[in-house]
């Protein structure tokens, strides 16, 4: 079962499929050499000769058999959405950060004086790229959603509790709990 967290990230990833792959024979077969590295192994995931994949390469043939025609659509649709993907994650995390909003129950550790009662607030915050190439990283290791929870609890500690070191410098932890829901945008 898979936990919030991975969850939200998988809905940002499939929110990222606005983006269409090459319709032209010639754009495909470009976006597949690039994929592949050469006309031969295209060829060879297509089903044609590599004298074929260049023709179509160049615009020599315009149009390929219907079944080759198919190979080719279901090749690129394969192989487009990871790149794109890829490409906005790692956006994300080298500039763009990583917006999150969600409802949950937020504790956290506060000095003596202070109120640290855990409350339900609804946040949407921008959490800057360091804290999504983390939570990248730490999805790619396999990381539980507890461990990817306090990331993000550690971002909203950063960002949202201390403004950046300008407010509640005595708070030392915050727990995000009891999630009513959470989205990610990148």
């Amino acid at each position: 079962m898979t936990g919030e967290i991975e969850d939200a990230i998988e809905r940002a990833d499939r929110e990222a499929f606005t983006q269409d792959p090459p319709k032209t024979l010639k754009g495909q077969i470009g976006f597949l050499l690039k994929q592949f590295g050469s006309a031969k192994a295209v060829a060879a995931e297509i089903g044609v000769t590599a004298d074929s994949v260049n023709r179509y390469r160049r615009g020599a043939r315009k149009h390929a058999r219907a079944d080759v025609a198919a190979k080719i659509d279901e090749a690129v649709k394969a192989r487009w959405q990871p790149v794109v993907r890829k490409r906005r994650q790692k956006k994300a995390a080298t500039f763009g950060g990583i917006t999150v909003e969600t409802r949950a129950r937020f504790g956290y550790t506060a000095p003596v004086g202070t109120t640290d009662d855990g409350r339900f607030r609804r946040l949407t915050v921008h959490l800057p790229a360091m804290y999504a190439q983390r939570l990248f990283d730490a999805r790619d290791a396999g990381a539980s959603d507890q461990e990817m929870r306090s990331i993000i609890a550690e971002g909203f500690k950063d960002v949202y509790f201390q403004d950046g070191g300008s407010r509640a410098t005595g708070l030392s932890d915050v727990e995000i709990n009891d999630i009513d829901y959470l989205d990610l945008d990148y």
